[in-house]
């Protein structure tokens, strides 16, 4: 089990928490609107009114152990700066930030945190790939034949399971993870009963002639 601190309970940050505790993590979640708090509260390890920017409220929430960040404070450019910051001084390694442009994207990553997030971005370009009938996204070749390639959902697989897909016996594929590009949770045992979403993209790994084949689908 990790440790993980969530600094703003927006639809991102409350998603992203609700989905690492689903996971069987503990998670500390911080944002100054007490109503968004009090939502959280029941589904997380501790929920507390405050500001996810000063040093001293982090460290009275336990953050120094933590095994990793997530800020999502928005478009408050200056509060994902000063979180990063109150982190550092903390010693926590690992910090990820949801991020609202290229230029928030540019500063942050300036500032050496381990990697930012563009939920809006990376959905509209996973949803574009799939009604352009453009698949596949990235791959990684594992002998002359063989690959490992991320792909949008097909139309007909939205709604459905893994289990019920089958996608080993009717497609001669195997899917090795699953992203969810609007949370930027990443599943390295997706469960089979999870129904699949337009916002997923799929690693799927199989004979390049398969992954052809499964690419073609609508």
């Amino acid at each position: 089990m990790k440790r993980f601190l969530v600094i703003g309970i927006g639809n991102f940050g409350f998603a992203m928490a609700q989905s690492l505790v689903h996971r069987g993590n503990e998670v500390i979640a911080i944002d100054l609107d007490g109503d968004v708090v009090d939502r959280l509260a029941s589904s997380v390890s501790y929920a507390a009114v405050g500001d996810g920017t000063d040093f001293e409220t982090l460290q009275r929430l336990g953050a120094k152990d933590v095994d990793a960040a997530i800020i999502s404070t928005g478009d408050d450019l200056a509060a994902s700066i000063l979180a990063t910051m109150a982190l550092r001084d903390l010693k926590i390694k690992d910090i990820y930030v949801k991020v609202i442009s290229n230029e928030h994207a540019r500063v942050m990553g300036r500032m050496g945190v381990t990697d930012v997030v563009f939920p809006e971005r990376d959905s509209a370009q996973a949803l574009a790939n799939r009604i352009s009938g453009v698949a596949l996204m990235n791959f990684v070749k594992l002998g002359s034949e063989f690959s490992v390639q991320e792909m949008g959902v097909p139309s007909a697989w939205i709604g459905k399971s893994l289990r019920e897909l089958q996608l080993r016996q009717n497609h001669d594929v195997t899917i090795v993870a699953l992203h969810n590009m609007l949370t930027g949770v990443i599943s390295a045992t997706p469960d089979p009963d999870h129904p699949l979403s337009d916002s997923d993209t799929l690693m799927v790994a199989g004979m390049d002639s398969a992954l052809e084949r499964v690419a073609k689908l609508k």
